[in-house]
């Protein structure tokens, strides 16, 4: 028999001591897959009647609303076990400024008056009571574009100081649906009308008139006439915005073609002619003046955030996004005055609590922490989530992925899902393996000229590098019966986008919105339990 020295035994007792190993807990695959069938689409349909009823008033910024949208989010996140996601509070402030100019205006040009609303919609974005363009030169710019590395400069040889520039909606790509060009059909944020006032103000014009046209806006007149009425959000800088142009707004098309004429100008071949190459040209003798009367208040709206703590690497986050705040109410209208935004973007807002609760469900938090973040003012230009970006709670360099819910799916199931800004990053390929699991393919941006990309909030994370995903059932409807749904809803989405009428309708089939929330659950699943960091991919403009 082998003899026990002293220092074994030491080595025994020492090991004793301490007890059994702590056994690392996990969840099974049965947790999972309960914790995934977890969201379903009758608690999504409640969520959305909720917060896209009359009471909510139009979720708006600062507004009633949105004091009853962050109690609701705080007690749906609470009673499931989320924590507050900065410091002790659920709440991030957002300095904000309203400005909303009177309808009270008229624009006139060349011995015409246009009308405020059906003919164009003026405003400012200085913070002051008074603005004015008075007998502004004119000057067509073509795209309003000013671009070194597509060796493009609509502004070339031009001195705009006290002049009103004129500019196209998109980008010469969707003008030519030339591949080389820009980026051809799909729309670059040389497209968007937030660049175009802000390449307007940096070249010093004093005034900005963009001319909206339904394709390449992707948009009808309506969503102007509506979206950039009433009091519009924006952060106080310490110039008070002096830097941007004095008035800046939309013409209709059918103004346009008449302003050209005056000018002794054809308004296609002009068009034409801007698409070539850097472009502009005098109006002839048109000016355009201008009162802009503004009422203006200083707010603080709130971005919500709430985290579930990570077992293992709770400093490493995957985080959700979707905008709770809409278009607010309209009390100068008779009858129906709620914009209630049931598809935009109480859909999306719902679908946070329910990707909240299925993970709170899994008997075993996952290793990353999954924080849930509600911004606002995105109607109003991103405002909450490029507040956040700047001020970020949770480092760039610790939040693993950005996954954002905007607008989903009403219409049933889709044999693909559409992927707004595909091949921007590695998260397509957790998307891809999660829809197959459904029985589903990734397809590209059904409307890559929209620009969709740089229109929601996962636009700002992606800004600061954080790879985002932005998602939703595709093009390709799952049978006949869904075909035939999509057919009978499509009028009335499309009329209801940013209007009155974007109600909760019980027509609607949400199985298509549920199968997405599920894959975006999986996506971030799979990201928590991963010492893995999604890259952007090398063509990627938002690598650098």
């Amino acid at each position: 028999m082998k003899k026990t020295t002293g220092l074994t035994l030491l080595a025994f007792a020492l090991l004793s001591g301490c007890g059994t190993p702590d056994v690392v807990k996990t969840n099974t695959t049965a947790d999972v897959t309960a914790s995934y069938n977890s969201i379903n689409k009758e608690q999504l349909i409640e969520h959305i009647k909720v917060l896209a009823s009359d009471e909510f008033e139009g979720r708006a910024p600062s507004s009633k609303g949105e004091e009853l949208t962050l109690d609701y989010l705080t007690k749906q996140l609470t009673a499931i076990g989320f924590k507050p996601g900065n410091g002790d509070s659920f709440l991030q402030a957002v300095p904000m400024v309203s400005i909303e100019a009177s309808p009270d205006m008229t624009l006139s040009i060349g011995g015409k008056d246009y009308k405020y609303g059906p003919e164009m919609v003026m405003g400012s974005s200085r913070i002051s009571d008074f603005e004015q363009l008075k007998d502004s030169e004119l000057v067509f710019v073509g795209y309003g574009v000013n671009a070194p590395e597509y060796n493009w400069n609509d502004y070339e040889g031009l001195d705009v100081k006290g002049k009103t520039v004129v500019i196209l909606v998109n980008d010469p790509g969707f003008a030519t649906q030339d591949p080389a060009l820009f980026n051809g059909n799909a729309m670059t944020y040389y497209g968007r009308w937030t660049y175009k006032y802000e390449e307007a103000s940096r070249q010093g014009a004093e005034g900005a008139i963009i001319i909206h046209e339904t394709a390449p806006a992707s948009y009808n007149w309506s969503v102007v006439e509506h979206s950039w009425t009433g009091p519009q959000f924006g952060f106080v800088r310490e110039d008070l915005n002096k830097g941007r142009v004095a008035v800046e707004g939309w013409v209709n098309s059918e103004v346009a073609k008449e302003l050209f004429a005056n000018a002794g100008l054809n308004f296609e071949q002009a068009k034409a002619e801007a698409a070539k190459g850097s472009y502009n040209v005098d109006m002839g003798d048109l000016t355009a003046s201008i009162t802009v009367k503004n009422t203006v208040k200083e707010s603080i709206s709130y971005n919500f955030i709430a985290t579930l703590p990570g077992s293992t690497k709770p400093d490493e986050h995957i985080l959700y996004t979707a905008h709770w705040d809409h278009l607010g109410k309209d009390t100068s209208l008779t009858g129906d005055q709620v914009y209630n935004g049931a598809v935009d973007n109480a859909s999306g807002t719902g679908a946070l609590i329910e990707v909240a609760e299925a993970f709170a469900k899994l008997p075993v938090a996952p290793e990353r922490s999954i924080t849930i973040m509600a911004v606002t003012a995105e109607e109003q230009g991103l405002l909450g989530s490029k507040f956040y970006a700047a001020n970020p709670i949770i480092p760039a360099a610790k939040t693993v992925a950005n996954i954002n819910m905007d607008a989903l799916g009403v219409t049933g199931r889709s044999t693909d899902v559409s992927v707004y800004g595909l091949g921007q990053s590695e998260l397509d390929n957790f998307l891809s393996a999660a829809a197959k699991k459904q029985g589903r393919v990734i397809a590209g941006d059904p409307r890559p000229a929209a620009g969709i990309y740089y229109r929601s909030d996962h636009f700002a994370f992606a800004s600061i590098g954080i790879p985002a995903l932005y998602a939703k059932s595709g093009k390709t409807p799952v049978d006949e019966a869904t075909k035939a749904l999509r057919a009978k809803l499509k009028e009335s989405l499309g009329k209801c986008y940013h209007n009155l009428c974007d109600e909760y309708n019980d027509a609607w089939d949400m199985s298509g919105a549920v199968e997405d929330i599920q894959a975006f659950y999986e996506i971030g699943y799979e990201l928590s339990k991963e010492n893995v960091w999604p890259k952007w991919s090398k063509t990627s403009e938002f690598k650098r």
